[in-house]
């Protein structure tokens, strides 16, 4: 066969590019932010209202054996108790430097890219903190998987046992029952919060007990990878590693959670988390933008007690 075309380069030497770019920029994505969205804002509190808050906390009072009075008699009086919290705030930001020349020769707005990434950084950054509050030491109740049906609760802040298992539908029972029964922790709208890492939210999908119950009535749960509500608890899956553990227990079998009530976390705001565009420098070639904010998270009610402890931490030691 002969050939029918000559193929020749239209270049000189050296190796051929393609220089084009696309007009889709892509952005990296960040992990789910759940914490904050759970944080009350204290209120009475802002700018120029100095560097702390304090909470005061009614105690309840006493319940007798009965109340009735005997005529004659003087009304019994009980103590009133009144204790207090306080939440410090500081200063959180971040920021990225970049030049107009940079800004000039690309082929995005870098500004507006610069001022995403950064509002995202804050989000993380924020979210991270008020998880750390939530598991604390001033949340004092943790509760640690020994096995697929036996747990313990450590209630002085700190988990001191191993975790020997993942969440499971028991382990989410016995949570739920401590936390209406024994803490008498009110709910949001009528169901408790439960925020667990990935690991623990496949171990809940693992259990016999949640392909029974929903392979009739809910089978699309399975398909859409949802938990949905159990046990009275509202499950929504964390997939940010530095708010919860995946890695937890021996062996790493346990994925941290945190089941929790009304008023759990609360907020002190000096000043909203904000985007700041920093001064021009070499006659505006050096530039800059951060974010910047003034606030920090506590616990209201850091204490065990019945009544006023409104979460569970489940963790490891």
């Amino acid at each position: 066969m002969t050939t029918q075309f000559t193929w020749t380069t239209d270049f000189p030497t050296g190796v051929p590019k393609n220089h084009a770019l696309s007009s889709k920029i892509r952005d990296a994505a960040i992990a789910d932010c759940h914490f904050v969205p759970f944080a009350g804002v204290e209120p009475g509190y802002g700018k120029k209202r100095g560097e702390s808050i304090n909470i005061e906390r009614l105690a309840n009072l006493s319940i007798p054996t009965t109340g009735e009075l005997v005529e004659g008699v003087k009304i019994p009086e009980d103590a009133f108790t009144v204790s207090t919290t306080s939440i410090t705030v500081v200063e959180w930001g971040r920021a990225v430097p970049f030049t107009s020349l940079s800004n000039d020769l690309a082929d995005f707005d870098l500004s507006n890219k610069v001022q995403k990434k950064l509002r995202d950084q804050m989000s993380l950054i924020l979210d991270n903190a008020a998880a750390a509050v939530m598991k604390g030491t001033n949340a004092k109740v943790k509760y640690i998987p020994t096995g697929v049906a036996a747990g313990t609760f450590d209630t002085d802040g700190t988990a001191s046992t191993t975790a020997l298992a993942n969440v499971n539908y028991y382990h989410l029972e016995q949570v739920r029952d401590y936390l209406y029964g024994t803490l008498q922790c009110p709910m949001i709208n009528g169901s408790y919060i439960g925020i667990f890492a990935t690991k623990g939210c496949r171990g809940i999908k693992q259990d016999p007990s949640f392909v029974e119950w929903n392979k009739y009535t809910t089978p699309e749960k399975k398909a859409k990878g949802e938990i949905g509500m159990i046990e009275g608890i509202r499950i929504i899956e964390c997939n940010n590693t530095s708010a919860l553990s995946n890695t937890k227990g021996s062996g790493s079998i346990l994925g941290e959670g945190i089941v929790f009530g009304e008023d759990a976390l609360a907020m002190a705001v000096a000043l909203d988390p904000e985007l700041r565009l920093g001064p021009p420098a070499d006659f505006g070639r050096s530039q800059s933008v951060a974010w910047y904010g003034c606030l920090n998270f506590g616990i209201p009610w850091n204490t065990a007690t019945a009544g006023q402890c409104r979460s569970v931490v489940i963790t490891s030691a």
